[in-house]
């Protein structure tokens, strides 16, 4: 009888310094891993690498690349969980399954919309969507959060984490307002990081800010509020939120000092959106006495919801307390880790007075059962194991760097502009004098290959013009090259 073993089904790769031609010096630095995954995922894609080939031992390819085995076992792991590839014990590491085949390409290319055409004065319900999609060779754009940064390996860890540990049970439907898990970090982390005293239960998760803004625009309108004040200037997209959900928004200035009360209260709006802690666009934070005066007319009956954009991302100055932590009664909070982690992530929180707790409730039901659970408990995770944290220390580092970097080029390249709103947040506002249309200037930024935001556009009444600068996803280098695209084009326009 043969005491051969048996042969494997499957072909076997012949490992060497030719296998797919691969170069470890084609690598960026600290990012091996996801190189060399993203080269064996397009080998699998286009064939090279077929449904029941096996791939080289980790030991023998990372020999053969000359890096530590734990870069191969890291890409090969990425390419488990995407289930292209399964590990079959002797047999070793086999392609199990190639991606679908991309959607035929459409008969032609659109072109690109002119820069002049996606700056116009009164933007459309769809302009930051055809904004965001035209071409630049340097983003500007506010509120962008630097995406290259997302802590990929903190996820991945607390992925595995909770997929370990996970019941069957648990990957189905969950509670509308969110994990119980996640609910209870994110008390924790309003508890550390802004002063909110919560019951985990009172947390509502939703799918990011806008979905909250939403919900509350549900809840009360049958409760006779049908006006919600807007800060003046304040974000466009915000304003045409509420205005879809059928709410007006009257503007009410904000000066130095933030909110303008006494303009709140003569405009007779029975609820007000601010984002106190770092005001968009300008920058300013709401101070001590305009707290007094807003908690004044709060108790009187009126209703505060606060959008904390920006809250964690200072510098220059102390936190400041959210205005739920003062009056818990009369405050819908909404935050989410949009700026800290990824807008991708759709991750957000809620938080709402009592009395309108349920019918908030009803409203994230009727609208998508609950959040997606995984991503839920993952972050959940990264909040309690401190990660969330580290991550925020990092990215407060690398800010204050751009951000340094976009104020000494404005001072460079555009001297007589009036910066606003350095001590914090993602963005800069920059305001001009004279006779200056920004909405000429943004189109003519892009069509130097520069993407930014006129101030005009966040404004409903006039005002000074200017340009909304985001900092946080680029380069001190391009964000040199950026300033100075625009500046050219402010002296084009001025000639």
């Amino acid at each position: 009888m043969s005491r051969a073993k048996p042969s494997l089904p499957e072909r076997s790769i012949t490992a060497g310094s030719d296998f797919l031609h691969l170069d470890v010096a084609d690598a960026p630095p600290g990012g091996r891993a996801d190189w060399l995954a993203a080269r064996l995922r397009a080998a699998i894609a286009d064939g090279r690498i077929p449904v029941g080939e096996r791939l080289p031992s980790s030991r023998v390819l990372a020999g053969d690349l000359g890096v530590s085995r734990g870069v191969v076992t890291e890409a090969y792991q990425r390419l488990v969980e995407e289930g292209r590839v399964a590990g079959r014990g002797r047999a070793g590491t086999v392609v199990v399954a190639a991606p679908p085949a991309p959607p035929a390409p459409p008969p032609g290319p659109a072109a690109a919309p002119a820069p002049a055409t996606l700056f116009p004065s009164a933007p459309s319900s769809d302009i930051f969507d055809a904004v965001r999609t035209a071409p630049a060779r340097i983003d500007l754009t506010p509120g962008v959060p630097d995406l290259a940064a997302f802590p990929r390996a903190d996820w991945l860890r607390a992925e595995r984490s909770v997929l370990r540990h996970l019941a069957a049970a648990d990957f189905g439907y969950g509670d509308p307002r969110g994990a119980p898990t996640l609910r209870r970090a994110v008390a924790g982390w309003l508890a550390r990081n802004r002063g909110i005293a919560v019951d985990p239960a009172d947390v509502l998760v939703t799918a990011g800010v806008s979905q909250a803004l939403g919900l509350l625009a549900q809840v009360l309108r049958p409760h006779g509020i049908d006006r919600v004040a807007v800060e003046e200037p304040g974000s466009l997209g915000v304003r045409q939120h509420l205005n879809n959900w059928g709410l007006a928004t009257p503007p009410v200035a904000v000066d130095a000092a933030g909110l303008r009360v006494d303009e709140l209260a003569a405009s007779g709006a029975g609820a007000v959106m601010l984002t106190p802690a770092h005001q968009f666009p300008t920058g300013v934070v709401l101070d001590g006495e305009r707290r007094r005066r807003l908690v004044a007319w709060a108790r009187a009956g009126g209703l505060i919801i606060e959008d904390d954009y920006d809250a964690e991302h200072r510098y220059d100055r102390p936190p400041v307390p959210a205005l739920r932590a003062l009056l818990p009664d009369q405050v819908c909070y909404a935050g989410s880790v949009s700026k800290l982690l990824a807008p991708a992530l759709r991750v957000g929180w809620l938080l709402v007075p009592a009395r309108h707790r349920d019918a908030v409730v009803a409203a994230k039901r009727n609208a998508d059962l609950g959040n997606s659970v995984l991503p839920q408990l993952v972050l959940a995770e990264l909040m309690t194991s401190g990660a969330l944290e580290r991550q925020l220390r990092l990215l407060r580092r690398r800010h204050v760097r751009r951000r340094d970097a976009m104020v000494a080029a404005l001072r460079r390249q555009l001297p007589a502009a009036t910066v606003h709103g350095a001590a914090a947040g993602l963005h800069l506002m920059v305001t001009f004098d004279g006779d200056v249309r920004d909405t000429e200037l943004a189109a003519a930024a892009l069509a130097g290959g520069v993407k930014v935001q006129p101030l005009s556009w966040h404004c409903q009444r006039p005002y000074r013009p200017g340009l909304v600068l985001g900092y946080a996803a680029n380069t001190p280098t391009d964000i040199e090259d950026g300033i100075a695209t625009i500046a050219a084009a402010l002296r084009r326009l001025s000639s």
